[in-house]
């Protein structure tokens, strides 16, 4: 299994070789196979969750009393103090990696304070709470940077408990490694992602010059511009029976006992499975899209209102993955990805004569322009205004 994440600069074309090549950001995820001494590495992320709670109290307390927060620096220099003095145990702990515990804090809270910023100046209205203390059980990651562990093939030691994984190598590592996070999942089983700067790869797809839009929709997925209906196989939908099943079971279990634990593994095993084929079948679409068009237009949707309206369906259709990784692939292959405003029209005007059909309603699919009189499609219309509303941006 890997998983990749669309690069967070502009790609670097390399023009030197004969076949053109870009350099991007990727990351490769691979299974730590299952092993007696995979237990030291939840001990490890349990200490750096002592580290977070200990922190975050520290922060707040500050705060109330001096109406400021503690800078980075400082607050490493105290967890340096402490294990010296009160928390000995932490200092088998790398680090790099305690580091990386304060980073995120304060990445938190500098994502709180921006948002107030935006909000009190009306730039958005998208709220980003407090930061909180995370429970034990979803404090699930820990990052190392430089230092801290040593690979060798399929295998990477952690030098601080001194002790060797393994892991499934399914693909080569390509590019240099700039941080190795291990993550644990809801199912009990531990991942590792190498995050990879300078990956050269070769464009793969020819040029069709042709370009489309696309409309999303509850009822079908994507309509494109030519007439094309995909519709969504809705993976949690046809899981719900099972899930069901596996929530009652359950409930009916001993909060905290060996029965419970086990129900709450297999539910979550259950879940992994949808997200994996959703995820799956999206990278399957993404890449059958960039092979069929050069450009691709979208339209801009606020998500979160839409889940507030229709809930469990929206998530199940996950539209914004889906917009993630095709504009991962667009990247990768050079093609061009392009969205038009939230705000834009695209249901009611016509798309030949431009006449804005106000009397639509949701439940009208066909209609009929009074101006050309030209039979319409209501997705297929909407798919056309996209793509026209793109292309002239």
């Amino acid at each position: 299994m890997v998983g990749v994440v669309a690069p967070a600069t502009p790609l670097q074309w390399e023009t030197g070789s004969s076949q053109k090549r870009y350099t991007m950001k990727k990351t490769y995820k691979y299974k730590i196979q299952s092993q007696k001494n995979t237990v030291k590495l939840g001990n490890m992320l349990d200490d750096l969750h002592s580290i977070h709670v200990h922190i975050m109290r520290l922060q707040k307390r500050y705060y109330r009393m001096f109406g400021r927060n503690i800078s980075a620096y400082t607050m490493n220099a105290h967890i340096a103090k402490l294990k010296k003095r009160t928390k000995p145990h932490w200092k088998h702990l790398p680090s790099q990696v305690v580091q990386d515990v304060v980073l995120r804090m304060g990445k938190a809270y500098d994502a709180f304070f921006r948002s107030m910023k935006d909000r009190k100046a009306k730039k958005t209205t998208k709220k980003v709470g407090r930061p909180h203390i995370k429970p034990q059980h979803k404090y699930t990651s820990m990052t190392f940077t430089q230092a801290g562990y040593k690979l060798e093939g399929n295998r990477i030691k952690i030098n601080c408990i001194d002790r060797w994984f393994s892991f499934h190598k399914h693909r080569e590592i390509i590019g240099d490694i700039k941080t190795i996070t291990i993550k644990r999942d809801g199912c009990g089983d531990y991942w590792i992602c190498f995050s990879c700067d300078n990956v050269n790869t070769p464009k793969s797809f020819v040029k069709t010059g042709e370009s489309a839009g696309f409309d999303f929709g509850m009822k079908t997925f994507l309509t494109t511009s030519d007439g094309d209906k995909i519709v969504s196989p809705q993976f949690l939908k046809k899981s719900l029976n099972k899930l069901r099943t596996l929530n009652k079971s359950l409930s009916r279990k001993t909060k905290f006992s060996g029965n419970w634990y086990r129900a709450k593994r297999a539910l979550s095993r259950r879940y992994r499975k949808i997200a994996r084929q959703r995820t799956d079948w999206h990278w399957k679409l993404a890449t059958d899209l960039c092979r069929r068009f050069d450009t691709l237009c979208f339209e801009t949707l606020n998500i979160g209102g839409m889940k507030r309206l229709w809930g469990r369906k929206v998530s199940d259709l996950a539209f914004y993955q889906f917009i993630q990784l095709l504009e991962f692939k667009c990247a990768k292959h050079d093609k061009t990805f392009l969205k038009i405003g939230q705000w834009t029209t695209t249901t009611k005007p016509c798309s030949n004569c431009g006449h804005t059909n106000d009397n639509l309603t949701l439940s009208d699919r066909q209609w009929i322009c009074p101006t050309c009189k030209t039979e319409h499609d209501r997705d297929i219309n909407a798919a056309i205004n996209i793509k026209q509303a793109g292309l002239a941006a």
